[in-house]
């Protein structure tokens, strides 16, 4: 099983970054996975930030996380009607098309391995389903970009092709969560690859700005098999 960094941060995270996911989140998933029934697999759930909008969608849930200190919080959040398993995103414990959408957000930055957690999100996908993600948008927000609470404009920096998992460089908030956990940076043409080479094809891809920003901090894309 993967190393669960955040063990030990849990609570700090689910403090700074809880309690619910931005309006413009919850309307862009809401928009891009659509309305239940069915069954929805949250791939790295973490603190189960996003399982009550994808409940209140009408879907029946399964979370999974490999750190058991985020899990915790995610119980908590989901009050019972989600199932919520300590697994690797890269060893999912399910058959093969078991669920009719894989839905994950922000998780590029923390698997170390995210084109084995996608080509898994593809194994336990039905024929028909859909890859729903949300995540940090690698262009403005990396190790080779100083954007401080994503305002303002991108101070870029050397580094954009850099691909792999870094702990420290000019980007880095000296008390934000990367210096607690690092993260993996992709460049946007590798990290879209990732999707098409495990054999989805993207149908929706956005780059929303939130009102009173210029530059966006995140992107969504559904993928269907």
């Amino acid at each position: 099983m993967s190393t669960a960094r955040y063990d030990g941060v849990a609570a700090w995270y689910d403090k700074e970054l809880g309690p619910a996911p931005a309006q413009e989140v919850v309307d862009t998933v809401s928009r891009l996975a659509g309305p239940g029934p069915g069954s929805c697999l949250d791939l790295g759930c973490g603190t189960g930030f996003h399982l009550p909008m994808l409940h209140q969608l009408g879907w029946t849930l399964t979370g999974v996380d490999v750190s058991e200190d985020q899990l915790r919080f995610a119980r908590e959040r989901a009050g019972g009607f989600a199932e919520l398993l300590q697994a690797d995103a890269a060893q999912l414990p399910f058959e093969p098309g078991a669920f009719d959408l894989v839905f994950s957000a922000f998780t590029h930055t923390d698997i170390d391995d995210f084109a084995a957690a996608v080509g898994e999100a593809v194994r336990v996908l039905r024929p028909d389903g859909r890859f729903v993600y949300v995540g940090i948008h690698p262009c403005f927000v990396g190790p080779h970009s100083r954007f401080a609470q994503a305002r303002g404009v991108p101070a870029l920096q050397l580094g954009y092709d850099r691909t792999g998992r870094y702990t420290d460089a000019p980007g880095l908030s000296p008390t934000g969560l990367r210096i607690k956990v690092g993260a993996v940076h992709l460049p946007l043409g590798d990290l879209l690859q990732t999707f098409l080479d495990a054999g989805l094809r993207i149908e929706a891809f956005e780059e929303p700005i939130t009102e009173g920003r210029e530059y966006p901090y995140w992107l969504a894309l559904r993928a269907s098999r």
